[in-house]
């Protein structure tokens, strides 16, 4: 008997209802050869990889890079890691029970934890959309010389961008992010030429160090870097978007849909690792080596390249980056928005209402900061984001776990032991390190 999601009924609280993002739902072909079958599930992966790039991400990286130089690299590595973890269990989730994560919760637990679950989740969106909505501006601003104010409002201008790719199908969408992550890797390339690091010191940069646990201050840039990286709307967004593909029902299709998928994800997170560690390695190259260690606004690092680079191009490639990374982030929020919404809530609304809401709550504090306190105040904020999102992880990734183990909910294609058993200690590592920074808050 074929597992389709419904027949897992005795494991869940009750039916699936809408499928994930209806409107794409099985809408990208997956027949022909093996090779082209591969090809076809091509694309959530780099959608999801869009995380490593996320402006927030810039914001922690660069204060990281600039202040301990080489130091964080690890941390971007061991981010790396648990992201192919946990994002292969997304896929898991996705195809096995015929579920986003969002729909998982609200199926699995009472109504009062769906609600609070809920509620972090959007408040892990608002963190994500703030970062995107202030980096886009500060995109606009180094390219354009557009004020930042104005900017921020700009930024809610790209829902007619998602509205079109949408009507295009989701392919095209995959394609303009894959297109945009070229663009960005490039751009990192040159400037890394142009920086000409220390590599012995990068690749020390990548082995282990207690200093991390033991300084708060590394500590808390450590747990931004890792809050931008392994991003509770990406669990939710990857078990969404795998779905667009058009599988079949049997035991052997899902799981070769689930085979393809991994290694999407994978292949995706490894090169995105690339462009993560770049960031970082080229504040240290530049700033931490001049003895800027001070540098964590994204203006003040774009004015100070071209002069300690010796080169009029770096500033301009860092500008363009950025506002890739932006826009990048835009679809991938919008997306996880969408499937957040309807996923626990089952309130369906056209997407450009969606994405008005959702951008609305990210532009009113962006353009309060940005007025208020300018660039200096959106450094922090950026930063502050990052951390709030790694706060919120444990709430994606521990139901994440659950769900993937149980095989009422799973079926044949539950999580195997050993899997379960990294994931659950991914999951401790990071509620251990989220408690150690908010001890020392409070101490």
């Amino acid at each position: 008997m074929d597992d389709t999601p419904e027949q897992g009924i005795l494991g869940w609280r009750g039916l699936r209802g809408d499928p994930s993002l209806a409107d794409v739902h099985r809408s990208v072909s997956v027949r022909g050869s093996f090779f082209r079958r591969a090809a076809a599930f091509a694309g959530p992966g780099y959608l999801v990889a869009v995380g490593y790039m996320d402006p927030g991400n810039w914001a922690t990286s660069i204060a990281g890079g600039s202040r301990f130089g080489y130091t964080l690299l690890v941390v971007a590595l061991v981010s790396n890691i648990m992201a192919i973890i946990l994002q292969s269990l997304c896929a898991r989730l996705a195809i096995g029970s015929g579920r986003d994560l969002a729909q998982a919760c609200r199926d699995a637990f009472p109504k009062p934890v769906g609600w609070v679950l809920w509620l972090l989740a959007e408040i892990a969106i608002i963190a994500t959309d703030i970062a995107e909505v202030i980096g886009t501006a500060i995109g606009l601003n180094l390219l354009f010389g557009i004020p930042l104010e104005i900017g921020v409002i700009i930024t809610a201008l790209d829902v007619f961008l998602i509205l079109y790719l949408q009507r295009l199908g989701f392919r095209w969408i995959e394609a303009l992010v894959v297109a945009l992550l070229g663009v960005i890797a490039a751009c990192f390339f040159v400037q890394i030429l142009l920086a000409d690091p220390n590599w012995g010191d990068v690749i020390r940069g990548f082995a282990p160090t207690t200093q991390i646990l033991t300084n708060p201050d590394m500590l808390y840039l450590a747990l931004g870097i890792l809050g931008a990286t392994v991003m509770p709307h990406n669990l939710y967004l990857h078990s969404g978007i795998v779905q667009t593909r058009a599988y079949g029902e049997t035991h052997a299709e899902k799981r070769e849909a689930l085979k393809f998928a991994t290694i999407d994800s994978t292949l995706a997170l490894m090169f995105a690792l690339l462009v993560n560690a770049s960031i970082l390695i080229l504040a240290a190259a530049t700033f931490y080596a001049a003895g800027r260690t001070e540098i964590a606004e994204l203006g003040e690092a774009h004015s100070l390249l071209s002069p300690m680079l010796g080169s009029a191009i770096a500033p301009t490639l860092f500008g363009i980056a950025l506002l890739c990374c932006g826009i990048n982030s835009t679809v991938t929020a919008t997306l996880a928005g969408q499937i957040v919404m309807e996923g626990f809530l089952r309130i369906r609304l056209a997407p450009w209402l969606r994405r008005l809401i959702t951008r609305g709550l990210a532009i009113i504090p962006a353009a309060g900061v940005t007025i208020w306190f300018g660039q200096s105040g959106t450094a922090q904020l950026l930063i502050l984001t990052q951390v709030v999102l790694s706060l919120q992880l444990s709430f994606a990734v521990f139901p994440l776990v659950m769900f993937t183990a149980d095989k009422q909910k799973m079926g044949k294609l539950v999580a195997p032991i050993w899997l379960t058993a990294l994931a659950a200690l991914v999951a401790v590592v990071i509620a251990a390190l989220n408690a150690k920074l908010l001890y020392d808050f409070v101490t």
